[in-house]
């Protein structure tokens, strides 16, 4: 047994130990965040213009500070990017993370010196969470690879700029360098399809323990060692113990990863972002992922139905409800206020605080005043694919308003893997599925305002095609699950399966 298996036991139960500190009290955790948070920024630009040292209370602080999405903290970005210090937060970011936008184009998104050791946290707390429940250390015996962005940086700015997972693999424990890929080298290399080929190339001798990175393109790595090699990824690398994955809902992959693989692997959730590590599955048998509530983040919350009024209700965590989905505003250690960062999560749990991601606010179709949101379709498609002996690698929905004839209705473009016997059967099923995971949806079909949705077959490869034809193919660019307009599904028509 290698001295990091035979180490990680008793590390794992001393860091879980005490994590229960804050897990047990995360309402104490979060108000201590949030006296620090308000009294380190007090005399930052941002402070200033906000009030910040009249601000004794949550409520002092809702009423000084506005809930603000990208474009409206932009001014002060730029004055930091000019070189101005104590703007968002007292002296200047560590780095800019650069992260593209649905509607603001490239974001640059601060992390300081005081959040980037969470970023870092976070990420080993999983897996030791994962070690000290188990007691299986057999992920950390052998090469262990993040499926990632390039790791170099621009630092031709006043602030080095680089992408999030990028910055993060600056930052690999010295323990873990030695098994770690892909290289240097490699991980540095832009083309997306030239470097899988050369991470491949690097790993495929290696005996390979831990696996992580967006499912997308986990399942891209995988599938090509499949067809080099002729073998599953267990008999290429037989002592696979551990994936780990964030970034999508994991979902509509199990079943093409189950394949590939050859058998269930035991696997932990993470939720990282840009702005910050926001939760991590901590446990093997409840369902989802911890909310790091002691880690530089004083979270909000906004009902989704409420999301776009003119004064939503604004919610700490001690007034969060299981069961409602609440879009997430997040104040931070690296200077983010009142910040909307997109995503919508759902709590599962409040003691302790679990949550699950339901969908992104602009991620959504409501065309007809349904306002389907990810989760729905989601688990509209993983019932279907329980049912259906198929497997999918991608898919999007979007309305079609205007048909050439009939009704409107819900277009799912989808990548089938392996496709269904009868198409017209599936589409049936998965409409139903549709209709009772949103009742409004339901109402439409009903009312002959909709017909059921239609399934549109993109070809294999399609939806990678298409993602190389935007310039996002690889690193932690995903393709959005749903769309409020045909912006996608328009340029998808050109990679429709033919057949």
């Amino acid at each position: 047994m290698g001295i990091k298996s035979t180490l990680a036991k008793p590390y794992a139960k001393l860091v879980s130990k005490s994590n229960k500190k804050w897990i047990k009290k995360p309402i104490d955790a979060q108000n201590r965040i949030f006296k620090s948070l308000i009294k380190s920024a007090q005399n930052t630009a941002f402070g200033k213009d906000h009030r910040f040292e009249e601000i004794k209370s949550y409520e002092d602080f809702k009423e000084n500070v506005p809930i603000v999405d990208y474009e409206k903290i932009k001014s002060y970005i730029e004055r930091i990017q000019e070189g101005e210090e104590n703007v968002l937060w007292p002296k200047t970011p560590l780095y800019f993370c650069k992260t593209s936008g649905t509607t603001s184009g490239v974001k640059y998104i601060p992390i300081s010196r005081e959040s980037i050791p969470f970023h870092i946290k976070c990420a080993k707390d999983a897996i030791l969470s994962y070690i000290a429940e188990t007691g299986d250390t057999n992920g950390l015996k052998g090469g262990n690879i993040f499926i990632q962005g390039s790791p170099e940086l621009d630092e031709t700015n006043l602030t080095p700029v680089g992408r999030l997972s990028g910055i993060v693999a600056h930052y690999v424990p010295w323990y873990l360098q030695s098994s770690n890929f892909p290289s240097f080298e490699t991980n540095c290399i832009e083309d997306w399809e030239e470097k899988l080929d050369a991470i491949i190339e690097e790993t495929l001798c290696q005996n390979m323990t831990l696996i992580s990175g967006i499912p997308p393109w986990v399942q891209m790595y995988f599938e090509r060692i499949v067809a080099k090699t002729g073998k599953q990824v267990l008999e290429v690398f037989p002592q696979f113990s551990l994936l780990i994955f964030g970034g999508v809902a994991f979902e509509p992959y199990r079943k093409s990863f189950r394949q590939l693989i050859g058998k269930n692997i035991p696997s932990i959730e993470t939720y990282p972002s840009s702005e910050g590590f926001i939760a991590y599955q901590d446990t093997q048998t409840e369902e989802g992922m911890l909310l790091c509530a002691n880690h530089g983040i004083f979270y909000e919350f906004i009902p989704v139905e409420e999301y776009f009024d003119e004064k939503p209700t604004r919610l700490s965590l001690k007034d969060v409800e299981m069961g409602v989905d609440y879009a997430l505003i997040l104040n931070t250690n690296a200077g983010l206020w009142g910040y909307s960062i997109g995503d919508t999560i759902r709590f599962v749990s409040t003691a302790p605080y679990r949550l699950v991601v339901s969908g992104r606010i602009k991620h959504f179709t409501s065309a007809f005043g349904e306002h389907v949101i990810g989760k729905e379709v989601e688990n509209a498609l993983q019932i279907a694919l329980e049912i259906y002996p198929i497997e999918i690698n991608e898919f999007h929905v979007a309305p079609q308003v205007n048909p050439q004839q009939g009704l409107p209705f819900h277009e799912w473009f989808i990548e089938f893997k392996k496709e269904p016997k009868n198409l017209e059967d599936f589409m049936a099923f998965l409409d139903e599925n549709m209709q009772s995971q949103n009742t409004y949806y339901k109402d439409l079909i009903d009312g002959k305002v909709l017909r059921p949705l239609i399934v549109s077959k993109i070809k294999k490869g399609g939806f990678i095609q298409y993602m190389k034809s935007v310039g996002k193919l690889g690193g932690q660019n995903k393709v959005p699950r749903l769309a409020n307009n045909r912006d996608i599904a328009d340029k998808l028509r050109d990679f429709f399966d033919g057949k």
